[in-house]
């Protein structure tokens, strides 16, 4: 396959594949709607979970990606992404419309519990109401919110909040002996990574309810992004939904998604910068996450700590150079990047050669102070554990994922980029305890180098004439109207993906982000139960969550 046709999407699906599930969903099918990522099914609102179920037990779609709603003139529709874990290329989206004056459908969460919080977010969001929801009420907007922003007839001129009622206990009813104890962490603690609040219930010391409150860094993101024009205005935000430094792997996401909606090819010598310029960003991303666990787990800041924010100055000083930018880089253009790297290009080679040839000794420092700290042992090992089935059920992707032994990863399982040309390592461990979020962690930045180097090399000896960093692209992009798609990357924490649907214009009529922190975040209750406040902390920190990720 071509590196256009790779950038562009996959070829057409068989036909047989199609008939194949035509036959098993014949008898729920109201019609057929594809999109450009997979095939469509409209189904009936009272066959939402028989149909789930028949893709997952019976053809294999264990993994609800992503779920996304949206007001037309005269319905309201709720459209589920689902892929295999064992190979995302195969995808399905299931379409429920609702009537506008009764918009009810039923809910998606007794077949894939990830359903549960996207659903909650339709249902702040846009006004979708679903039958049999195990717990339907707001989660980005407070409870006491009026309306909903992303309906048609929402007034922005009116007063939204009114009081919030008290705390209710949420194990009122247990009828355990002895006392509960209801806990506030967060929302403005550093262990809590961000703004988030944990409603936590305790019995004695022990955790018997998680109620992550999200929303307090809730920013409008998908909203402003259907204001703006895909060529030039939508690229400055996906940084910002990574402060942690991942922010060009979420620059390619939306890229991906437009240039499969517009058909828009990326010259190869591009998608060899962006290769490279990704995994310097995952490797920045990975050595926050391992320098903030240390100080979640043992307060280790004067080592562990600093000795990451030290290599993390390094990385971004080779980030800089090429961007200009240490945070927000802004650096990725639909149809390829903005500029070729800085010259003098030996010197600029000199310093990744220099870095990736050092970094193997500095990741030895790295677990002689954590993997090998009998503290960080104590704390980790056998806490926090996801079996993966779970991890599936809740739609885990990333290092949360793999650390459970699920081998998914999107830049071998679906490949885009460059990596498919080069040879590198998927990285797993099967205990799907907090240790092994941790290992996988150490381990993917060993590959991410073994990437980066590679793409150096190639870079190094491109012919200077043939450095194209940009495909000719129209100056305004307006797709086929209703035309959709959903694509996704392999971001630092996960797979983060987008769903855009085209109205015809220079701007999306509807953008969904999948932040895969959202996803994985909802299984922290599930990884706590029955644990202690300690382990919560512990295992809240191994999910490497970032909350401009999750709040949006």
């Amino acid at each position: 396959m071509s590196l256009d046709e790779r950038t562009r999407g996959r070829p057409p699906r068989p036909a047989s594949e199609h008939r194949s599930l035509d036959g098993l969903l014949a008898d729920l099918t109201l019609s057929r709607d594809d999109h450009r990522h997979a095939p469509g099914y409209v189904v009936r609102a009272d066959a939402v979970q028989e149909t789930l179920r028949r893709l997952r037990d019976e053809a294999g779609f264990d993994h609800l990606s992503c779920v996304t709603a949206q007001e037309y003139e005269d319905r309201y529709e709720t459209v589920y992404h689902l892929k295999s874990y064992d190979d995302p290329t195969e995808e399905v989206s299931v379409v429920v419309p609702v009537p506008s004056n009764a918009p009810v459908s039923e809910s998606a969460a007794p077949v894939f519990r990830t359903a549960d919080w996207h659903e909650r977010e339709a249902y702040d969001l846009v006004g979708i109401e679903y039958d049999d929801h195990p717990d339907l009420r707001r989660i980005l907007l407070p409870e006491t919110w009026q309306g909903h922003p992303l309906s048609r007839d929402y007034d922005q001129d009116r007063p939204q909040v009114v009081t919030l009622r008290e705390h209710a206990n949420p194990v009122e009813t247990d009828s355990r002996d002895g006392d509960t104890l209801f806990l506030n962490i967060g929302p403005h603690h550093p262990a809590t990574h961000g703004v988030l609040h944990l409603r936590v219930t305790l019995d004695g010391e022990q955790v018997v309810d998680v109620d992550p409150d999200l929303g307090y860094i809730h920013r409008c993101e998908e909203q402003m992004c259907q204001t703006k024009t895909y060529r030039h205005q939508i690229m400055p935000y996906p940084d910002r939904w990574d402060w942690g430094g991942a922010g060009l792997l979420n620059e390619w996401a939306y890229a991906r998604t437009a240039e499969t909606l517009a058909d828009v090819d990326v010259p190869e010598y591009a998608q060899v910068v962006r290769t490279m310029m990704a995994e310097l960003s995952r490797m920045l991303s990975h050595f926050l996450a391992v320098g903030a666990y240390a100080l979640d787990v043992c307060g280790d800041f004067t080592a562990t700590f600093m000795y990451a924010t030290r290599d993390r100055e390094a990385i971004q000083n080779l980030l800089e150079d090429v961007t200009g930018q240490r945070l927000m880089f802004n650096y990725f253009r639909l149809g390829g990047v903005v500029w070729d790297l800085p010259e003098p290009r030996d010197e600029f080679f000199e310093k990744v050669y220099d870095f990736v040839d050092g970094l193997p000794q500095k990741l030895a420092e790295y677990h002689d102070m954590l993997t090998s700290n009998e503290i960080i042992q104590l704390r980790t090992v056998d806490t926090g554990v996801l079996p993966a089935d779970v991890a599936k059920s809740y739609g885990c992707t990333g290092p949360v994922a793999r650390g459970s032994g699920i081998d998914y990863d999107l830049r071998r399982d679906d490949p885009y980029g460059y990596y498919d040309e080069l040879d590198w390592s998927v990285v797993t461990e099967d205990d799907g305890d907090n240790f092994s979020r941790l290992l996988v962690r150490l381990r993917e930045i060993e590959e991410s180098a073994r990437i980066v180097e590679q793409c150096a090399d190639v870079l190094e000896d491109w012919p200077e004439d043939d450095r194209t960093v940009q495909s000719n692209v129209p100056r305004t992009l307006r797709p086929e109207d209703d035309s959709e798609v959903y694509r996704a990357v392999e971001a630092a924490k996960g797979e983060l993906g987008i769903y855009i649907r085209a109205d015809g214009t220079d701007k999306p009529g509807r953008f969904k982000i999948r932040g895969p922190s959202f996803s994985n975040l909802q299984a922290l209750p599930e990884m706590s139960e029955g644990e202690y406040v300690p382990d919560l902390i512990a295992t809240l920190g191994s999910l490497d969550t970032i909350m401009g990720e999750v709040d949006r």
